[in-house]
């Protein structure tokens, strides 16, 4: 599959753009037409520097306004398209993108629309040119791909083709599967897209809120599917409107757009492969069928059978090591070669990493997982453009695949035994002499803030390398704003990882303000808190007013009420169980919390969320 971006879905200046989009490893790139006019590049310069970097010139856009429209103004129209096209002629680009009519339209004739492209086609054909004709989504008159094809077909002419763009189809929710009966001759571009559903004009849904497949809701994978079996072959480019885009670091943004278009690729193969096609061929033919676009896939991975380990780094440790031993974890004693330390309880292991920590306030800084074959994931990651860290390793020691999430948190791919154990804790030694009776302790979830920038892009990392599943994302509430929080999670809820996006007031220093946690569930959360008590632990300290609405929401038994309060407990219940939990005090940018799962309960207590931003604000500011 050819790959390509439009310049629009970029920060920066031409130059850097085209820098960026090279060093990301796409084939080609669109050029917007206002990134060109505010260039210092030449016409000639942008023609040679795609040269150099080995980009393809694949497209100029948008011509827009052209059709629907009096004499008057087809001849300005016809006159504004010429000198595009010579300048297209200097940058040695052979395909425009023409717009349905928007703002100028008066007419509404396909046989005075036909009449007007034909002309546009004709002078195109002139000057070498290729027309690609495009329904947007709000077109006055065509808005419709299917109306624009039909009007690519009245023409009748080879140098008028059409634009699919998957924006403007799935926003309309228009039926996909016509598009295998387009002839392939006359699909001249293919743009793609995804966005969260939303409901607001599609004009201000595509100017603001596009984002790169794997990103948001649509099924891509069915629409390139079916764009595969029409016969296309030519290039499939990403064209993303999106605030947050034009605003990040150009290079990361081009990675992650590649990243997409990876992903698209293998889901589109996939689809293919699942989804018997029409027509004669018919379902038996359907998986040995060959369609001139060859779609690449990637190494296959199962989703991580679980977490292997949770690692805070920090300078000083004492509050950490404090923390853990209240909650009931045993120090299991320092690495033989490095400076970290191991505490578990039950098959959850915590690491504090001292290593190059200096002045490093403790906060979260890697994550391990279970997976079928690490070296097989690590490959995968790798070629999804994941950046590879590397440990430094003696001879008889565990080596970790390692790859870094878009946060920077570091992603460890380890080989889980099926008892839950891990060979590696044996590099660990001299801890405590008389361990307390063991409890059994999972890692249950994982909280990670976001920077605002990487958001939609850590939900397309988590998806495409790890294989966790998005659910729908929840707003919740905080003294400084809405926290969008997106949870990751594997199928048998094993793997379960909380993105939150901090309010934007917190975004410069996410991780001080909006704090991070581990989340580990117990088989009985009333005695592993009345323990911790005991241990002197100092919880997170839940408002009276709290367990007034309790009671007045669920009834509780006034004995449970009792001890809820007492132990500084949360509480929820859904149709298929409860969830009882509790949160320690924030050291540095990281608190633990504890929960305990009752008959099928898998949520993570989100109206209880308020009450611990709340809480956790309030401490914060008086601190």
């Amino acid at each position: 599959m050819r790959t390509g971006i439009a310049t629009v879905c970029l920060s920066g200046t031409l130059k850097e753009k085209m820098q960026a989009c090279a060093i990301a490893g796409f084939d080609g790139i669109e050029i917007f037409e206002q990134d060109l006019v505010t260039s210092s590049l030449s016409p000639e310069d942008v023609r040679k520097m795609a040269a150099d970097l080995g980009l393809g010139l694949d497209l100029y856009q948008p011509f827009r306004d052209f059709d629907g429209v009096t004499p008057d103004l087809l001849k300005a129209n016809l006159k504004r398209a010429e000198a595009k096209f010579k300048l297209m002629a200097r940058l040695g680009m052979d395909t425009i993108l023409v717009c349905s009519n928007v703002a100028t339209a008066t007419i509404d004739d396909d046989q005075l629309r036909a009449e007007q492209l034909s002309e546009l086609a004709g002078l195109a054909g002139d000057h070498g040119v290729k027309v690609a004709y495009e329904a947007l989504a709000w077109g006055k008159y065509v808005n419709d791909y299917e109306h624009a094809y039909r009007l690519v077909e009245m023409v009748d002419h080879p140098n008028l083709g059409t634009c699919l763009d998957s924006f403007h189809i799935l926003s309309r929710d228009w039926d996909t599967a016509p598009i295998e009966d387009i002839n392939a001759e006359k699909i001249f571009f293919v743009q793609v897209a995804d966005a969260p559903k939303l409901s607001m004009d599609v004009l201000s849904w595509s100017r603001h809120y596009r984002v790169f497949p794997g990103e948001g809701q649509f099924e891509l994978a069915k629409f390139m599917g079916h764009v595969v079996r029409a016969g296309y072959t030519g290039p499939v480019s990403l064209e993303v409107f999106n605030d947050v885009f034009r605003q990040s670091d150009v290079e990361r943004t081009a990675v992650d757009a590649m990243r997409s278009l990876i992903w698209l690729e293998e889901q589109s193969a996939k689809w293919l492969a699942s989804s018997p096609a029409s027509g004669s061929a018919g379902a038996q033919q359907n998986s040995r069928r060959r369609y001139p676009m060859e779609l690449a896939t990637l190494p296959k991975v199962n989703e991580p059978a679980g977490f292997n380990f949770a690692e805070v780094k920090a300078d000083d440790t004492a509050q950490l090591e404090k923390l853990l031993g209240q909650l009931g974890f045993e120090f299991e004693g320092r690495h033989r070669t490095k400076d970290v330390q191991l505490w578990t309880m039950g098959q959850a292991r915590v690491i504090i990493n001292e290593q190059a920590a200096s002045h490093t306030e403790p906060a979260i800084a890697a994550l391990g997982f279970d997976v079928d074959s690490p070296v097989i994931a690590s490959a995968r990651a790798q070629q999804l453009k994941a950046p590879v860290v590397a440990r430094k390793v003696q001879a008889d020691e565990e080596v970790f695949q390692g790859i870094s999430a878009p946060d920077s948190t570091e992603i460890f791919l380890c080989q889980g035994n099926p008892d839950g154990t891990a060979a590696w804790t044996q590099e660990f030694g001299e801890g405590l002499e008389h361990p307390r009776a063991r409890q059994s302790a999972v890692i249950d979830h994982v909280n990670l803030a976001q920077p605002w920038q990487h958001f939609d892009e850590a939900v397309l990392f988590y998806t495409s390398a790890l294989a966790l599943e998005p659910q729908p994302f929840a707003e919740v509430p905080s003294p400084s704003g809405l926290v969008r929080s997106q949870v990751m999670e594997t199928s048998n809820g094993a793997v379960r990882l909380v993105l939150n996006l901090a309010p934007a007031q917190q975004a410069e220093k996410a991780r001080k303000t909006y704090q991070e946690h581990i989340a580990f569930a117990v088989d009985d959360l009333v005695a592993t808190a009345r323990s911790a008590r005991d241990r002197g632990l100092e919880f997170l300290q839940i408002p009276a007013n709290y367990y007034e609405d309790l009671d007045a929401r669920f009834d509780l038994e006034s004995g449970f009420l009792d001890t809820l309060q007492e132990l500084n407990l949360l509480y929820d219940r859904d149709a298929n169980g409860e969830f009882l939990h509790f949160y320690t005090a924030t050291v540095g940018s990281v608190f633990f919390e504890m929960v305990e799962r009752r008959g099928n309960y898998n949520g993570y207590g989100a109206p209880n969320a308020p009450v611990r931003h709340a809480v956790q604000y309030d401490s914060l500011h008086r601190a």
